[in-house]
């Protein structure tokens, strides 16, 4: 189900033609369409949402959606936990045909496989209720099973950029049919470098088709694709009646190096689903065995653990059977859970993007989150310096793993802390 909208959309609500200056703004949320029929979704689709219970859209949803299902290009910008991919799923799946073997009608480009593989687990029932063909690629797992399903014939394909070069250069895909084509997280991809291969991609789709780009930020390189690669594009922009960062409660713990692991543990016991970040591979194996040590029930997802276990890791976070992720930057960018009660940095981030993009797994859907950082004294001036660039004004309060605040770090002001 779809998290009560109010805190996304009782934000000032913008929608604009890219090419032109022209803004409209929609201050009350109450005068916008509360129901996917309303937009114009085809009732099998809304009788599939329906039974997944989701009843009213989110502000991006009800913006983008009627103009994607006209056919127009679409550059929408909301934050994380807004709803994007319903906001592109409904649309590719309504104007999408069926595919002949090898040449899918729609492709959806993501930057990770934890992304592709919950793009697929949102749109796959979808595509169920309106009789299409779906198929996730990504690397890290064998080609066989992708490669059947393309030559016996999938209408969409929901790929990262690497594994789609790599199917497309053996000849498995062809990309002459596609209509429309889905750019999303397009900053995510823009960090990790994936723009050059996306670039690839574009470059070999011939003719004309429908092009939606959604993302968190729309500058740099962004900006580039959106001015190249996308045909007069229909701009839509959700921003928050508060700011991501203002969304969240924030605590800042000078911790001691001996002390660390159990001033974590005792955090993560203190709430229900605990998603814990380090700076490296070798950081996360590491806090992993030893929160075990401290009677923890956790698992780590990063780059060199096999696909399946980071997929059954990620998979038992969400269904709530795993309390505790331990999770490095890159790994963690697929990683769109609902109901993540308490980020905890572990490793404190390396700039204040940083520690907004990690710190938004938590406060989506216009819920709140609890952001911890774990601070040495030898990280105190950098984590100061991020502070003042995102405009947090919270002390440094040291704390030992036995005290009492740990269990409840919501219930007191840091303001007013001395140590206990």
């Amino acid at each position: 189900m779809q998290a009560d909208p109010a805190g996304i959309g009782a934000g000032r609500v913008t929608a604009r033609l890219a090419t032109r200056p022209h803004v409209l703004s929609v201050p009350d949320w109450s005068s916008l369409p509360s129901s996917f029929d309303a937009l114009g979704v085809p009732s099998p689709l809304v009788e599939a949402l329906a039974a997944q219970g989701i009843l009213e859209p989110f502000a991006i949803q009800t913006l983008a959606i009627p103009d994607a299902l006209a056919g127009l290009d679409i550059c929408g910008k909301a934050k994380t936990g807004s709803g994007k991919t319903l906001a592109f799923g409904i649309p590719l799946l309504h104007r999408t045909g069926r595919a002949e073997p090898r040449r899918p009608r729609g492709l959806v480009l993501v930057p990770t496989r934890e992304l592709a593989r919950q793009v697929a687990d949102v749109l796959l029932p979808l595509a169920a209720a309106v009789d299409r063909r779906l198929v996730v690629c990504y690397g890290g797992t064998g080609m066989d099973a992708q490669v059947k399903a393309l030559h016996q014939g999938v209408d969409i394909v929901v790929a990262t950029p690497g594994r789609l070069i790599d199917l497309h250069q053996r000849g498995d895909i062809r990309l002459d049919a596609l209509e429309v084509l889905v750019l999303d997280e397009a900053d995510r991809m823009a960090d990790m470098g994936f723009l050059p291969p996306v670039e690839w991609i574009l470059r070999h789709v011939p003719g004309r088709r429908q092009t939606m780009l959604f993302s968190a930020t729309l500058d740099g390189e962004v900006d580039y694709l959106v001015r190249h690669y996308l045909d007069h594009p229909v701009a839509h922009e959700v921003q928050s009646s508060t700011s991501t960062v203002s969304a969240m409660e924030h605590r800042f713990l000078l911790v001691h190096q001996l002390d660390k692991v159990k001033v974590a543990a005792a955090v993560a016991r203190s709430t229900g689903r605990t998603l814990i970040f380090t700076r490296t591979k070798r950081g996360a194996d590491h806090l992993t065995r030893d929160l075990r040590r401290e009677g923890l029930k956790v698992d780590a997802i990063h780059g060199d653990l096999r696909q399946q276990a980071r997929e059954r890791a990620l998979a038992d976070f969400a269904a709530g059977k795993l309390p505790v992720l331990v999770a490095t930057d890159v790994a963690a960018r697929g990683i769109h859970v609902d109901g993540i009660d308490i980020v905890v940095h572990y490793d404190p981030p390396e700039d204040q993007k940083a520690y907004l993009h990690r710190s938004g797994r938590t406060a989506r859907a216009g819920e709140e989150g609890l952001v911890v950082t774990l601070v040495l004294w030898n990280q105190q001036l950098e984590v100061e310096r991020i502070q003042r660039r995102l405009g947090i004004a919270q002390p440094v309060v040291e704390v030992f793993s036995n005290d009492a605040r740990l269990a409840d770090l919501r219930a007191w002001d840091p303001a007013e802390a001395s140590v206990a």
